[in-house]
């Protein structure tokens, strides 16, 4: 926790210091990033070869052991997917949009990905911090306890998206106003709003899936389904979609929730059937 603190609050420090005072612009922001990462590997290391930590940082621990290592670059592989593919997808999204509506409608969009990421994060730290629990109960032929922390960790990650869905579609103009002042722009973010995140209730049961595939070290599911929803369904949806509805730009927006539900329900039904097989295999 002090790890992401320090890097965090420090890089709201810098910033502002680096791009307005010293008028260093996009490279003052960079340039902030990477000092704050420094400073926040620094800790990190300080850490780990202090008194603190049980497992100190030694040479005789730093050998390769590919047994080790390959697999867990397999199950990395679908954050690391989820992650990389954003980039493709704002491409992706900007471009139509701008085709159809132009600079305002690429606004939005900048504001409506900002409130999703951010709005996340949650989701994210609740699943990462099933996921050790579940493996730990997994390896031990405890099936008892990776049902009941799987059901806790999906009635929590449903709990949080369903509040932000019902925020977001009741009053999103909450989370445009936070970005801008353009009555416009907010106007047009508010309406892309609601159809962007029509299905981000069911996130919940999305990623929450998806981490709990990871945990019983499932990796070649878990790479699946982070290409399916983004690759596979979303990144095509957002240029099929406006081929066949008048309103180009709400198409583009559409494809979002689309591929959301398509998603979750071919995730669900997976996990459905596999869960029940791993359960079985620990003769709960």
């Amino acid at each position: 926790m002090f790890t992401v603190l320090i890097g965090a609050i420090l890089n709201i420090i810098l910033d502002p210091i680096f791009i307005f005072g010293f008028n260093m612009g996009v490279k003052g922001a960079a340039l902030a990033t990477i000092i704050s990462q420094g400073v926040s590997a620094l800790w990190v290391i300080k850490f780990l070869i202090g008194d603190k930590t049980l497992l100190k940082i030694k040479k005789k621990y730093l050998k390769i052991d590919f047994k080790v290592l390959l697999p867990c670059i397999a199950l990395g592989l679908a954050p690391f997917i989820m992650q990389s593919t954003e980039s493709i997808l704002a491409i992706s999204f900007n471009t139509s949009l701008l085709k159809y509506g132009g600079d305002l409608a690429v606004g939005a969009m900048t504001i409506l990905s900002s409130v999703m990421q951010f709005s996340m994060l949650p989701l994210v730290g609740l699943t990462q911090g099933a996921t050790p629990i579940i493996s730990f109960n997994y390896g031990a032929g405890k099936g008892d306890r990776v049902k009941e922390a799987f059901l806790l960790l999906l009635k929590a990650s449903l709990t949080y998206s369903i509040g932000l869905w019902a925020i977001a579609m009741l009053s999103p103009q909450i989370f445009a106003k936070i970005f801008t002042k353009d009555a416009e722009l907010i106007s047009i973010s508010i309406k892309a709003m609601r159809i962007y995140m029509a299905a981000s209730l069911l996130f919940g049961i999305q990623i929450s899936c998806q981490q709990t595939f990871i945990a019983l070290g499932n990796a070649k599911t878990s790479v699946f389904l982070a290409i399916l929803r983004k690759i596979i369904l979303l990144i095509p949806l957002i240029y099929i979609l406006p081929l066949f509805l008048e309103n180009k730009v709400d198409a583009v927006f559409l494809a979002e929730p689309v591929a959301d539900i398509i998603a979750v329900t071919i995730t669900s039904i997976m996990f459905t059937i596999q869960f029940k097989n791993v359960l079985k295999e620990l003769d709960y």
